[in-house]
């Protein structure tokens, strides 16, 4: 047993901002920036949002707090801020990826600590640093997992690696020793929960799990900090997390190159709210329509090669997945997405309207996914393969990684167009710009205020 439990605890108490290379906070902040615009837009235009909010007040854990949920006027307690912050943010399946973890780092990462920070009343250096922290945990746990593997046991990675990366970000502003912080890992992993199940009909779980993975890990470091036990070994013992979630966990990843390599780095942002696995294709799709001037009417086959994770949830089974009608399954489909966009020549949020369009069942139709070779063993699973037989010829393009990964990152100019695009419409452009710019000077702020320009919601 090599203690990574210690390690990555004593590293996630320890973090501050100015043992932080300047990107990697730069590109926090700007990760912090895209998930604030998911909260906003997803707890205000998702069909689950009425059931999450009822739960937290008839669940008795509605009442006023210190706590915000961005995009809305009142405040809540820290437990029910973490989980409605998480959900929502995640309800679009427009937040961040970490490519070689298969998860989504910010959903369950900064809700924790936003409430954590406004509980204890913390700066903004701390509040990035403890983000930081959080998404080196949980990008590191889920790399140790081994994202084919964890995902062949029906684990949903965001919810189970992101309990311990929400735990590390609220301890962390908590102001937890190491062995504080290996306590609340203990009680992380006994909290640690995601199906893939969700998959089976469009459920909402997914973005539940999310927000519980955030709440929970918040409450895993409250625990911790009033000195509650948790196990020892939480995430390399022998009844661990990782031999737990996964057949094949290295947990010398966890550690390797702590504190001089940053996962931060590699966490790239979506321009689709779909699964990232139909990004690549999406990308592909839209470029070769565009080059060829395509319509919907020219194309008789379309041809996706996917990895295999891809196919798991975004085609299979195909029949299926071409005949979706809930906006949870559209955005686990290769063949719906895939035929908004050469219908169109775009695809956004506001296209899941099209559910059900008959055009777009033709064009499903005549879409096939099958899993390409050519795509494992390659550093992440993101990639795509196309062949579309048209009117016009036969025209094929391999497209090895989406676009908005950290070598394709958007600059601020995209990052505050999408920002505006999902949440002005909520809060008002006014209160929307303020909101973004208080985000990208967060570092240098004395206390971290995301609040106020949440006052005009619509």
């Amino acid at each position: 047993m090599s203690n990574e439990t210690l390690t990555l605890a004593a590293y996630a108490a320890g973090i501050r901002l100015a043992d932080i290379p300047a990107d990697v906070v730069a590109r926090a902040e700007r990760l912090i920036l895209d998930f604030a615009g998911n909260i906003v837009r997803g707890g205000f235009e998702t069909d689950s949002a009425p059931s999450l909010r009822t739960l937290v007040e008839k669940a008795g854990f509605g009442a006023p707090g210190p706590c915000t949920v961005l995009g809305e006027v009142r405040g809540y307690g820290p437990a029910a801020a973490a989980l409605l912050n998480g959900a929502f943010g995640h309800s679009l399946d427009f937040d961040d990826t970490h490519a070689a973890s298969s998860l989504h780092p910010s959903a369950p990462v900064i809700p924790a600590a936003l409430a954590a920070a406004e509980l204890t009343g913390a700066s903004g250096a701390d509040f990035v640093a403890a983000v930081i922290g959080g998404y080196e945990v949980c990008c590191r746990l889920g790399l140790s997992l081994d994202p084919t593997r964890h995902y062949a046991r029906g684990f949903h990675p965001t919810a189970t690696a992101g309990t311990f990366g929400a735990a590390a970000a609220a301890g962390r502003l908590l102001g937890l020793a190491p062995d504080a912080m290996a306590a609340a890992f203990g009680v992380a992993g006994s909290q640690a929960a995601g199906s893939l199940q969700f998959l089976a009909n469009g459920a909402w779980n997914k973005r539940y799990q999310v927000g519980a993975a955030a709440m929970n890990g918040l409450m895993a470091a409250l625990l911790a900090a009033e000195g509650f036990h948790g196990s020892s070994a939480a995430i390399e013992g022998e009844h661990g997390f990782l031999k737990g979630y996964s057949d094949g966990a290295d947990p010398a990843v966890t550690v390797a190159g702590l504190g001089q390599h940053f996962e931060t780095l590699r966490i790239g942002l979506k321009p689709y709210p779909s699964c990232r696995y139909t990004h690549a294709a999406l990308d592909g799709l839209l470029a070769l329509r565009a080059e060829h001037a395509l319509t919907a009417c020219d194309i008789q086959q379309v041809d996706i090669g996917l990895h295999r994770n891809g196919i798991t949830l975004t085609a299979d089974p195909l029949p299926e997945k071409r005949r979706v009608r809930a906006v949870v399954e559209g955005q686990f489909s290769m063949p719906f997405t895939a035929a908004v966009a050469l219908d169109q020549g775009r695809f956004g949020w506001d296209d899941y309207k099209r559910l059900g369009d008959p055009v777009l069942d033709a064009l499903s139709d005549r879409i096939t996914v099958f899993p390409d070779p050519r795509l494992e063993d390659r550093p992440h699973p993101f990639g795509a393969t196309l062949r579309l037989t048209t009117l016009q010829g036969v025209f094929e393009r391999t497209i090895p990684d989406p676009s908005g990964e950290p070598e394709t990152f958007p600059d601020d100019a995209a990052l505050r167009t999408k920002f505006m695009t999902l949440s002005a419409r909520v809060v008002g452009a006014d209160a929307a710009g303020a909101l973004a710019d208080g985000i990208l000077t967060l570092s240098s702020s004395d206390v971290v205020k995301l609040n106020a320009a949440a006052s005009t919601v619509r």
